[in-house]
């Protein structure tokens, strides 16, 4: 049976117990340290290759139009492979034993969201999160930020790949200007935050600077010829100035990782996320500091996020989000990710449509500010519905349905509140005993 600090850890800061687990010896921090146990589940999905195929499809769009079998036949294995691609991601969650590192990529993720506009989009996921977000998640945030910020997804997602510079040469040629989006929305969600120390002359500046960043065969390439001439001043400091250089964007996106701005945003985000919507002044200025003193390193916020008392409250005021509570639910019933690589399409596309009924297309948010932390976006009377119903049949279909008493021992362990030990042992058959606990607040909240 786990301990009472062990299930609060793993509800606050992973995806819950999971019975059959040997518990990571080592402490959260020491989970982002090492080798990933199931690296080996990660699909030859490096972003060059996948967005050359991406281009390559698009030609073929061109060329022989929307209704050619060909095009048709394409398109079709690229949803699949992206849909699959979507389970090895969930799958992780489910079975990786180093659960806040997972918690951490999807966190990330969040961050620096990109939600594909077109299906054959959703091909590029599973390189974005290996080669953007996964491997900068325990290092210094400047890197994180560069990395997502340059990636082709974001650079699609935003259409910095039609920003050009107007007095550029090949601005003046094709008379096309600027698009401000990525450079706005770095400065307001990604860094600075929204009501953050910039003004409007800062992001047009910056999407000046942002001119020359496009997409080339093999993903992001800079363009010195669609990049504005001369330097641009952009919160008070200059960059710039000589031939256009990918550099220069480098330089401006080191600086803004560093303001103190910055690190109280992500402070602030991270504890919103991992603890809870109560105001939590000292703490945030705590984390900056240290996040500050240690240039950047993101290892320096999770340290003193993870001693402060409240880390291991045993109040939990947030509700999962349907595809966390989906991954809690399934650790919970001891599922594996072959399992879950496994499923059919068929079965892939009917768990799509539940996250979806439970309020959330997986990994599409509704905008560039990725999905909601409160409450209250999780738990209308449909979306509640839908949970029941999804977890019911996960429930009833578990082949190897335990005594649900010992199952709701080795999940919540002491925590395990009176009247849902009641309801649980009062059951009348197995599967409607671990129904109550799969809906249960114990397991929908962290």
């Amino acid at each position: 049976m786990p301990t009472r600090s062990q299930v609060i850890q793993a509800a606050r800061f992973e995806y819950g117990i999971r019975p059959d687990e040997t518990r990571f010896n080592g402490s959260l921090l020491e989970q982002l340290t090492g080798e990933d146990p199931l690296d080996a589940l990660l699909p030859d999905a490096d972003t060059a290759t996948r967005f050359a195929q991406l281009q390559r499809v698009r030609e073929m769009r061109r060329s022989m139009g929307g209704g050619a079998a060909a095009f048709k036949k394409t398109m079709k294995e690229l949803r699949s492979q992206g849909a699959r691609d979507a389970m090895h991601i969930f799958a992780r969650m489910v079975q990786n034993p180093r659960g806040f590192r997972e918690r951490l990529t999807a966190f990330w993720l969040d961050h620096f969201t990109v939600s594909p506009k077109d299906p054959q989009e959703d091909y590029m996921l599973i390189a974005y999160v290996n080669d953007a977000i996964r491997p900068h998640i325990a290092g210094r945030f400047s890197a994180l930020l560069k990395a997502a910020v340059t990636h082709p997804s974001m650079v699609f997602y935003l259409n910095q790949n039609n920003s050009i510079g107007p007095n550029s040469p090949r601005g003046r040629r094709q008379g096309k200007g600027l698009n401000e989006n990525l450079a706005r929305e770095v400065m307001e969600l990604h860094t600075l935050g929204v009501g953050g120390p910039y003004t409007q002359d800062d992001v047009r500046q910056f999407a000046e600077l942002l001119t020359g960043l496009g997409i080339g065969p093999g993903g992001m390439r800079f363009e010195p010829n669609r990049a504005e001439p001369g330097a641009e001043t952009i919160l008070g400091h200059s960059y710039g100035g000589g031939e256009p250089r990918l550099e220069d964007i480098y330089a401006f996106l080191d600086d803004l990782a560093m303001h103190p701005a910055t690190a109280a945003h992500l402070a602030r985000k991270l504890v919103v996320h991992f603890i809870g919507p109560a105001a939590r002044p000292a703490l945030v200025a705590r984390m900056a500091d240290a996040y500050l003193a240690s240039g950047g390193n993101l290892m320096a916020l999770y340290e003193v996020l993870l001693s402060d008392p409240a880390a291991t409250a045993s109040d939990f005021p947030k509700v999962r989000p349907p595809m966390e509570y989906a991954a809690t639910v399934l650790r919970a019933l001891n599922f594996d990710a072959e399992s879950i690589l496994n499923a059919s399409m068929r079965d892939t596309r009917k768990f799509g449509k539940a996250l979806s009924a439970m309020g959330q297309r997986p990994f599409k948010p509704g905008g560039p500010d990725g999905w909601p932390e409160e409450a209250e976006s999780w738990v209308t009377p449909p979306q509640l519905a839908a949970r029941i119903a999804w977890a019911g049949e996960a429930a009833r279909d578990y082949v190897d349905t335990p005594d649900p008493r010992a199952l709701l021992q080795a999940v919540l362990g002491d925590t395990a509140p009176e009247a849902l030990s009641f309801a649980v042992s009062g059951a009348e058959t197995k599967w409607e005993g671990v129904a109550l606990l799969l809906v249960s607040p114990s397991l929908m909240r962290r």
